[in-house]
């Protein structure tokens, strides 16, 4: 499968790493330029033990690429990601703004179908602004393009991501109201996750 990961943070690169190492086609996309051209080198920005050679050996083998071009990602991706970051807001909520402008982007660039995936941690009613905002920028182009929305939130924790990852697979938190989503997610991780349809 093809996947493309909005953000190159601690979510980013350890589900890309993962995801790359079962054999999917994945394409990491940061607005973070020194960022992108360190991992471009083989170099990690974050301390996660066995993360690097996780990478190298994915990005060797031509599974695990990284940009800053978001078109390139929205070109590449049936699978689209975001996990950017969520900073607490003025009132302690979580900001969104960095969620939704990937949104908006995808609805930009997209030119066919795809399935749109939030990651980052976000309170509920999030996939529906998210939806919204994929909606607004399809419309403001008037292109009539389908694509469904998936709820999957992570569970990692620091210092054991890969491991935890693999370990949480069986029982992953999935929330979709899209049968086709929930077909493709299926074909997409091994073993089935936990499909909750909302």
């Amino acid at each position: 499968m093809r996947i493309t990961i909005f953000g190159s943070g601690y979510v980013g690169l350890v589900t890309g790493a993962c995801l790359a190492d079962a054999g999917n086609h994945v394409l990491c996309v940061d607005v973070d330029e020194r960022k992108t051209a360190m991992l471009q080198r083989g170099e990690v920005p974050i301390h996660e033990p066995g993360l690097e050679s996780l990478i190298r050996r994915s990005a060797d083998a031509g599974r695990l690429r990284f940009t800053t071009n978001a078109q390139e990602g929205v070109d590449h991706g049936l699978f689209q990601l975001i996990a950017v970051g969520t900073p607490p807001d003025e009132d302690g909520s979580a900001d969104l703004r960095y969620v939704l402008a990937v949104a908006r982007s995808i609805g930009e660039h997209m030119k066919d179908y795809k399935v749109v995936v939030t990651k980052s941690t976000v309170p509920v009613g999030t996939a529906d602004k998210v939806r919204g905002a994929v909606r607004e920028a399809l419309d403001q182009r008037r292109a009539r393009l389908e694509f469904d929305m998936v709820s999957n939130p992570e569970f990692l924790k620091e210092g054991r991501g890969d491991r935890r990852f693999h370990e949480a697979r069986p029982g992953w938190s999935i929330g979709t109201d899209s049968d086709r989503a929930t077909e493709l997610l299926r074909s997409c991780m091994n073993p089935l996750p936990t499909i909750a349809t909302a």
